[in-house]
């Protein structure tokens, strides 16, 4: 941990550190002006980013969801994917992409499945790390 993040922990009230987890609103963090910690906004978009300015500002592509990525076998593409969604996110005036879902689905009726790359580990990995290798580049 930084020492800045270990400073910035420990001067910081139990309320300020609970009012982290819910939010300010439904896309943005609380700000805490005090201690210069600015609002985040967030974007949903596992496979595609949208929400953060209230579906009323650019339009943003539908990727295919994670299974669907995950057939492709190509952790290239997925990287390319990333990069994509890094740019309609920025496009959204949002700071962060909420995204990939990694998770291995063993539960064939779990409910987000679909958002996860595959039930094996080995692709699942490469193809996420593909995926936020692309986030973080662009």
């Amino acid at each position: 941990m930084s020492e800045w993040v270990a400073k910035t922990l420990a001067e910081m009230t139990l309320d300020e550190k609970i009012s982290l987890l819910a939010g300010h609103n439904r896309w943005e963090t609380v700000p805490i002006a005090r201690l210069g910690l600015q609002s985040l906004k967030v974007t949903d978009g596992p496979n595609g980013a949208r929400g953060a300015d209230t579906n009323h500002g650019p339009t943003s592509t539908s990727f295919p969801v994670g299974a669907a990525m995950g057939a492709t076998f190509d952790p290239d593409l997925i990287e390319e994917v990333g990069r994509a969604l890094a740019r309609e996110t920025r496009a959204k005036g949002a700071d962060v992409l909420l995204g990939p879902t990694v998770n291995i689905p063993r539960v064939p009726n779990a409910g987000r499945n679909f958002e996860c790359f595959s039930e094996d580990p080995l692709l699942s990995g490469l193809l996420a790390a593909a995926y936020v290798r692309g986030l973080q580049d662009e």
